[in-house]
């Protein structure tokens, strides 16, 4: 992912292609998410690779998909929390990492996942939430 220092506002913008593939209206181009958009883009695409997806980098990703497929128990949500920390930790050096929150959802047999995080140069607080569950 880019990063692009504004010179005129010193201040660092983040971007990214938008993984919809939604052309620009105008530019007929695809469209490029930026600052948080981009980082919340990363987070849900950086927990749901699989270790050895990346070519020339099996270490980077996460073992989150693996576990969607164990018994969910409290065990289970503890180690899905614990892989999401750790990934994050271990590759998003854009963010700090303020919480991560894992709930069942025994309905439908998967995970909501909740993360709050702020961007490394501000002190605003953003969320992200998504659904975690199994899928062949």
């Amino acid at each position: 992912m880019p990063v692009v220092t504004d010179p005129l506002k010193r201040k660092t913008v983040y971007t990214d292609i938008d993984l919809s593939f939604t052309p620009n209206p105008i530019t007929k181009d695809i469209s490029i998410k930026k600052d948080e958009y981009a980082i919340k883009q990363a987070l849900h695409t950086l927990v749901l690779t699989n270790f050895y997806e990346k070519p020339f980098h099996p270490e980077f990703g996460s073992q989150v998909n693996e576990l969607l497929f164990e018994p969910i128990t409290f065990i289970t949500k503890e180690r899905v929390k614990a892989a999401i920390i750790n990934t994050i930790e271990n590759w998003e050096y854009r963010i700090v990492l303020m919480s991560v929150t894992v709930e069942v959802d025994e309905d439908r047999n998967s995970f909501n996942v909740s993360i709050v995080f702020r961007l490394a140069e501000s002190s605003n607080p953003i969320s992200i939430d998504f659904i975690l569950y199994r899928s062949r």
